[in-house]
């Protein structure tokens, strides 16, 4: 590991001339202030290669070393172990009486299978075995090269989650320090992107809209002008679905009230033109009960019903109600990460550009969802969307922003299960006005490191 010291003016520079000249894998130990600048000691990460090939070299040369000492020691204690066995057979005969064989005379040993052993033989046999067990005994086993290799690419990833913990913390800091010294600085614009954060608005329309604001405003003020300017930019559609008719395809994940927003629709229309100007189609072929949901909607309202499981299914059901002024398509809720989305778009544009399309989107729905969605119906070109569950939301920010990033226009709201009172054309301002009464009756607050993280100067979001 390289350590290196870097002089700059203020911390920002200091960090950025580490990247440049290290590289982004540098770690900071450390920074200090230091006359009119900073200090800034960083280091270079592990290089695992020359590591792991040091420790085979040291590995093969410590088993080197331990078999020429465990050659050197076994040969003394075989010496050793043989003297010490001598010298206990020798004490042996000495305690039972038997003297050493005269050389060339023969020896009579008595042996009887049947005498029993005493205490001191089984102590003279152990002893004996013993002797034995140790003179057989080998060097001790030396470890091999691929078990210390192991262990040292153990230890170097400990080191790089521990270094990769440390930058975090001094990352996080870092952004502490550096919203702390725009409060100080810019004490308008921090108090903006706060309230706009709290209202739900994603970092990049709230960096957007607080650009827009003169930031010596009071701060009442100042989010008055940036909620007027969400209101004047928020795609809406003044769309004339309920007076021309045509063919409409609602589409959107499972779960967003397609069905529910299609008998609205059926019913509104009906009420201004007559139920025979109206006919219900369903695709839906997936989820249990679906089309029976659409039937039971349709028998209630008095208007036609059919099915279509294809898009050749669909051409010939099309052609069928082509006496209707409004056919409305109740679609299959696929995810954006379903493999079948791909088919529902076939189906869709195999009928060609006689059907129009309105994405249904839920506003109790997560900005990261709502985002996703929206990228993944794009295959679909829709002409607007329907936002639902405007009652059941506890923000409105992330709808709005995920509007205002694609340019998505909305055309109707939806805040009640009631049909089809519960179905109202979009209105930009009542949409902001209930973004605002949201934060006030619920309180959503949002604390400083996470405005740290997400607003500081060099941060990512």
């Amino acid at each position: 590991m390289k350590i290196k010291r870097i002089h700059a003016d203020t911390i920002r520079q200091g960090i950025r001339r580490v990247r440049e000249e290290i590289g982004p894998e540098a770690v900071i130990l450390s920074t200090r202030e230091r006359g009119q600048g900073v200090e800034v000691i960083a280091a270079m990460d592990f290089d695992e290669d020359s590591l792991r090939e040091q420790a085979d070299r040291d590995d093969r040369r410590m088993s080197s070393s331990t078999r020429r000492t465990s050659g050197s020691a076994a040969d003394t204690e075989a010496t050793s172990g043989t003297a010490d066995f001598t010298e206990m057979l020798r004490r042996a005969r000495q305690q039972s009486g038997v003297g050493a064989p005269e050389p060339g005379r023969r020896q009579r040993i008595d042996v009887h299978v049947d005498d029993p052993l005493t205490e001191d033989d089984l102590n003279s046999g152990s002893a004996e075995s013993a002797a034995v067990t140790e003179l057989r005994r080998g060097p001790e086993r030396t470890e091999r090269p691929d078990e210390v290799a192991g262990r040292d690419d153990e230890s170097v990833e400990a080191m790089r989650s521990e270094l990769k913990v440390l930058r975090t913390l001094f990352e996080n800091q870092l952004s502490m320090m550096e919203w702390q010294q725009q409060g100080k600085s810019h004490p308008g614009r921090t108090t903006l992107l706060r309230q706009l954060t709290e209202i739900g608005f994603g970092p990049d329309v709230c960096r957007q809209l607080a650009n827009r604001v003169d930031e010596k405003l009071e701060p009442e003020l100042a989010l008055r002008h940036a909620l007027h300017t969400v209101k004047r930019h928020l795609p809406v559609k003044e769309d004339d679905l309920l007076d021309r008719g045509g063919v409409v395809a609602l589409v959107g994940p499972t779960g967003v009230g397609k069905t529910t927003t299609v008998a609205k629709l059926a019913a509104q229309f009906a009420l201004r033109h007559g139920r025979r100007k109206v006919a219900l189609v369903s695709t839906d072929n997936v989820r249990i009960g679906a089309q029976d949901q659409l039937r039971n909607f349709a028998r209630i309202l008095g208007v036609t019903v059919q099915t279509a499981n294809s898009a050749e299914e669909l051409e010939t059901v099309l052609a069928d109600l082509s006496d209707k002024r409004l056919v409305l398509v109740d679609t299959a809720g696929v995810s954006q990460r379903d493999m079948r989305l791909a088919e529902q778009f076939t189906t869709l544009k195999g009928v060609g550009d006689r059907i129009r399309s309105y994405l249904v989107l839920s506003a109790n729905t997560q900005l990261a969802a709502l985002n996703a969605t929206v990228k993944s119906y794009g295959g679909v070109a829709p002409s607007g969307c329907i936002l639902t569950k405007t009652d059941d939301a506890a923000s409105l920010g992330a709808a709005l922003t995920v509007l205002l990033r694609h340019r998505l226009p909305v055309s109707f709201l939806g805040n009640g299960q009631r049909v089809p009172e519960d179905l109202m054309p979009a209105d930009a301002g009542r949409l902001v006005q209930d973004a605002l009464k949201l934060v006030e009756e619920y309180g959503q607050e949002v604390d400083d490191e996470q405005m740290a993280v997400t607003f500081s100067v060099g941060g990512s979001h």
